[in-house]
């Protein structure tokens, strides 16, 4: 269970259990494995050599590359140089990768080998890069990181910690189509450690393995690794998602607790040699961050024969909300389309345009209230304002309490999409197609898939004489935004519904594609 009381801070987190478990293993990754003593001592030479290379508290570090074990090193180094570790989302296209470099004013990056062409593309852009570090090394010009990590004093800088110093800053798409940092700080992970540690699907005990297959840009990436290492459990990091080696893993190292989201364990359930995989050793599969099928929940029950938890929340609120516990994935209990209950100590509620609470059973927008609510965006007070209101943060979600508690997620208020675990935002697709030179007018929706939860549709007005085809619309799409982003599907359209104001009736839009789906957001 979560001793927060012995560990204050982040940064004492690999301190402590360095002292109780020097010896076991925190990573494995790939073969290699890295001992609690080890990784102490590493998150050291990191700090101090960010020091070293000019970084001051405060700044932003950049990490760009998919999943590794050195990634805790050097998250565990900011926190004891009271720096913030900044994920870039590696499926970005490099211009996009650039815009967060640059907000977040990273002055060191660490990047991975599959990354090092896209960041010699935009590297002159990104002002105030120090250091660049090669992860996988093979570069004259960027030191490798083994031997940068290695070649810096082991001593333990062991500065002072201020509550509010920010941990973490991960990105999140904003209706703009500008991303928008979100500042996760030491008291947030405290706030969130406490909560967890009174809640059985949060407990590991030590030396259970853990698998972290969530991408590190993400909070459930991150918050794996974390959430393990505090309580002295070995994290099983994987590269990316790749089902057969995933299965792999969870026979090899007997896996105890995983997070997937809901596209993973339909990836899983329909391999071929699912009936064969041996699942004994796993106690509970976490999951969230998009819709899931009832019928695919129940068959992954069936299969793993495991417990299931069911966990919403957002990266503004460490990824916290509330949770459906392992006993209310029974059927006869009705709650399977519920999200849940709050979490102890956390306010969940269902506000009017007022900012009123709506009474029980009526929809409103889903505000949340605890500790591990974001200090704010950064350098976005407004934003920070509209989103942050007397305590509450407001999570642009629909939503109901029933008679019993339970939260049900109705529609958005925004028109976010979420897409196998990936937040689309419609604006930043609809400016991606524009420039089409067949395309007059264009809307983006969010449509139900199988897969993915949700699938991005564009739905377009063509200009008179024009007769662009789905594959241009895609094709083109592709060349300007991220491939997760673009449309799947493509239907055209003599005129889109709007407004008075002129304002695109997104609803009206979504409607048929939506008919028969009772459960619209996971």
């Amino acid at each position: 269970m979560i001793d927060v009381e012995a560990i204050p801070h982040v940064a004492d987190i690999t301190r402590v259990q360095a002292q109780q478990r020097p010896d076991e293993i925190a990573f494995w990754f790939e073969g290699r494995e890295t001992s609690f003593a080890a990784l102490d001592t590493y998150a050291s030479q990191v700090a101090n050599g960010l020091a070293a290379a000019g970084a001051q508290p405060g700044d932003r570090i950049a990490y760009l590359g998919k999943n590794m074990d050195v990634y805790y090193e050097m998250m565990f180094g900011c926190a004891k140089a009271r720096m913030a570790m900044a994920g870039v989302n590696n499926r970005l296209a490099p211009p996009e990768m650039q815009f967060i470099l640059s907000d977040s004013a990273a002055t060191v990056l660490f990047v991975t080998a599959d990354f090092y062409d896209a960041i010699d593309q935009i590297k002159a852009d990104c002002p105030t890069l120090k250091l660049i570090v090669a992860v996988d090394g093979g570069r004259d010009d960027w030191p490798s990181y083994d031997q940068w990590r290695d070649s810096q004093d082991v001593t333990d800088p062991m500065l002072p910690i201020a509550d509010d110093d920010d941990v973490i800053q991960l990105y999140t798409s904003g209706t703009t189509g500008l991303p928008k940092g979100v500042q996760l700080t030491d008291r947030n992970y405290l706030g969130f450690f406490k909560q967890a540690g009174t809640l059985d699907w949060a407990a590991y005990d030590a030396g259970d393995a853990v698998m972290n297959a969530m991408p590190l840009f993400h909070v459930a990436g991150v918050n794996v690794g974390v959430l393990a290492s505090l309580q002295g459990a070995k994290t099983v990091v994987l590269r990316e998602i790749e089902p057969t080696t995933l299965l792999k893993m969870v026979e090899d190292h007997k896996i105890n607790h995983a997070f997937w989201v809901p596209a993973v364990i339909l990836m899983l359930t329909q391999m071929p040699n699912i009936r064969e995989v041996d699942f004994s050793s796993l106690k509970l599969v976490s999951y969230g961050a998009s819709p899931i099928a009832e019928d695919l929940l129940l068959t992954a029950k069936e299969i793993m024969g495991c417990d299931f938890n069911q966990l919403y929340g957002l990266t503004e609120t460490v990824g916290a909300g509330t949770y459906l516990p392992p006993q209310a994935h029974d059927p006869s209990w009705g709650k399977l389309r519920s999200c849940g209950v709050p979490w102890p100590g956390a306010v969940v509620r269902c506000m009017d345009e007022n900012g009123n609470e709506v009474p029980q059973g009526q929809v409103g927008e889903i505000a949340i209230m605890s500790d591990f609510v974001m200090k704010g965006y950064w350098n976005r007070p407004e934003a920070t304002a509209e989103s942050i209101r007397n305590g509450f943060f407001y999570t642009g979600d629909a939503g109901y309490f029933d008679e019993d508690g339970f939260l049900y997620i109705h529609d958005r208020v925004k028109d976010m999409i979420v897409s196998g675990g990936e937040n689309v935002y419609p604006a930043e697709v609809e400016n991606a197609i524009f420039g089409h030179e067949g395309v007059a007018d264009v809307a983006v929706i969010g449509v139900p898939d199988e897969r993915w939860g949700e699938a991005v549709k564009a739905i377009i007005v063509p200009k008179p004489d024009a007769n662009p085809s789905p594959e241009d619309i895609i094709a083109w799409t592709k060349e300007r935004i991220a491939g997760y982003k673009c449309p799947k599907s493509v239907d055209f359209i003599e005129a889109l519904p709007r407004n008075p104001s002129g304002k695109i009736l997104r609803r009206e839009l979504r409607e048929p594609y939506w008919e028969g789906h009772e459960r619209r957001v996971g």
